[in-house]
């Protein structure tokens, strides 16, 4: 499914079709370049699954977590890491098998701990500020 951001305020649509796209799957790992918007995205999404926690970036905490409406959700930043085992000392796996919705920037940072199963998000910036996401499930 290939989705288009032309602004901010298409963005709580496509994060509702892209929550519909997922039906049962938890797991989402974002895809993009710095600045590609992928924690711009995650703010709707979590809007969407209705936090109403501040969503920031956990660049230099790893993993945030915000309240949802039915359920937590852990967005995670991985750019930092240095190697996977950083991933594993915080127990990325419990929070990747907790059934929970977990939202992965800069999944790429650890490859072999990865679930088999989720939503893979890229977002790839266009011409005139518009930003192409592409959906796949696996």
């Amino acid at each position: 499914m290939i989705l288009t951001a032309n602004s901010l305020l298409s963005l709580p649509p496509i994060a509702q079709q892209i929550i519909d796209y997922a039906d049962t799957s938890r797991i989402f790992l974002f895809y993009g370049d710095m600045g590609a918007g992928k924690t711009t995205l995650i703010k709707s999404l979590c809007d969407v699954l209705g936090s109403n926690d501040n969503i920031t970036s956990p660049t230099f905490a790893i993993v945030n977590e915000y309240e949802g409406r039915d359920s937590k959700i852990y967005h995670f930043d991985f750019y930092r890491l240095k190697n996977q085992n950083e991933a594993l000392d915080i127990g990325c796996d419990e929070y990747f098998y907790s059934g929970n919705y977990c939202f992965i920037e800069w999944p790429e940072k650890i490859p072999g701990i990865l679930p088999d199963n989720y939503v893979k998000v890229a977002i790839k910036v266009m011409e005139n500020n518009l930003r192409q996401i592409t959906l796949d499930k696996f």
